[in-house]
């Protein structure tokens, strides 16, 4: 991993595929863990601008639902998402996580898949915090509760 500095843009860049996280990836995030204006947000989808830069591609408002931020993913393209999942843990108590996944369709082009595949981990540290991460490739795997919910559950 190198850094790239300029007058306007630190740029984390993974050496694996060359990919970089854009700043604003980084800035956002730090005002969304914490639910700060313009940021109070159920989640972010990022994708892999020109093969080059880690962008956010879409927003998802407080009030948006687990299923509406599956029903944004392409069908046959990898993206990556944060979302800020509420649950109700074992116990019964209402609560959140930050969780990360990775949407990496089986019906994505081969060279989509190893370029999101490589350059996740570069996502992962400027997600700095995000201690729950999971692969899905297929919409089964997103499906909340047979197999989000147990995951998340884990680390309650």
């Amino acid at each position: 991993e190198s850094i790239v500095s300029t007058a306007t843009n630190t740029l984390t860049v993974t050496m694996a595929t060359g990919v970089a996280v854009s700043d604003e990836v980084s800035t956002s995030f730090q005002k969304f863990k914490l639910q700060q204006e313009p940021f109070k947000l159920r989640y972010f989808v990022y994708e892999i601008k020109d093969k080059k830069t880690i962008v956010i591609e879409k927003q998802g408002a407080r009030e948006k639902t687990y299923e509406e931020l599956v029903e944004e993913l392409p069908e046959d393209d990898c993206r990556y998402v944060l979302i800020d999942l509420e649950f109700e843990s074992a116990d019964g108590r209402p609560t959140s996580k930050l969780v990360f996944i990775a949407w990496n369709p089986d019906l994505a082009k081969i060279r989509s898949k190893m370029l999101y595949s490589g350059s996740k981990e570069a996502l992962k540290s400027a997600l700095n915090g995000v201690g729950i991460h999971i692969n899905a490739t297929d919409y089964s795997e997103l499906d909340f509760e047979t197999a989000i919910l147990p995951a998340v559950k884990k680390f309650t």
